[in-house]
């Protein structure tokens, strides 16, 4: 493998996502993108349906008619707050569902990309799931005490920006781990590998986390995301 320091380059990890999304079209990968993509359409289409039909009877409940008008100013409010939690619901629960034939793309793009056979070996489906629910642990135990500084005075106002970079982190983590895991390196080594690459993670996972705030394109940006953490891995071994 070369010097990890290598590979801790914001550019090279925003290269590989450019290159996930070439990769994406691939006639080899196609087959391994169909279920995620119907997983994320199905999710986001019903969580989509329910915070609409709840926001819609939370406004007729609490605005009086003669204040109708500010509807227009709460509507686009909703749309942000639905895309910036997007990651923290949606996607991590997609995600575990998921897993399994994520798994299996990283595999097969590593395969495409090498022009061989991998020598890697797909996850047993219960391990793949339970590495996703201790990274969803993992992450949930930093993400209730960051929710507690928007309620400190003063502090609050640069919640939004320890949010942020916490988000792209957790997203680094969720998708560098595919190819990882099918190295056969454990959660913890992941973390340690990730903190070596502290900067190209962040690059990685806040591109990452601004795609999934677009509706419409969030539903392939997990795939794609996939792809790229394996291009990203397998640069740093060639």
């Amino acid at each position: 493998m070369r010097s990890i320091k290598n590979g801790d380059n914001p550019v090279y990890a925003a290269s590989c996502l450019i290159q996930g999304v070439k990769l994406l079209s691939s006639p080899q990968l196609r087959k391994y993108l169909l279920i995620p993509v119907l997983i994320n359409l199905v999710l986001y289409s019903i969580a989509f349906t329910l915070a609409y039909l709840y926001l819609s009877d939370l406004i007729d409940q609490i605005i009086p008619r003669w204040l109708s008008w500010l509807e227009w100013l709460i509507w686009p409010i909703f749309f942000i707050s639905f895309s910036v939690i997007g990651f923290f619901s949606f996607t991590i629960f997609a995600n575990i569902i998921a897993s399994p034939f994520y798994s299996q793309l990283s595999v097969k793009t590593w395969e495409l990309i090498s022009a061989q056979q991998s020598s890697v070996k797909e996850q047993a489906v219960r391990q793949v799931i339970l590495a996703e629910i201790k990274r969803v642990a993992y992450l949930l135990s930093r993400m209730l005490p960051l929710l507690i500084l928007f309620i400190i005075p003063l502090i609050n106002l640069i919640a939004p920006l320890l949010w942020g970079l916490f988000g792209a982190w957790g997203i680094a983590l969720e998708f560098m781990a595919y190819p990882l895991e099918n190295q056969g390196l454990l959660f913890e080594q992941q973390k340690q590998q990730a903190r070596s690459q502290r900067w190209a993670m962040l690059s990685f996972g806040g591109i990452v986390m601004l795609g999934l705030s677009i509706p419409v394109i969030n539903l392939i940006v997990a795939p794609v995301a996939v792809i790229a953490a394996t291009v990203y891995h397998f640069g740093l071994t060639e």
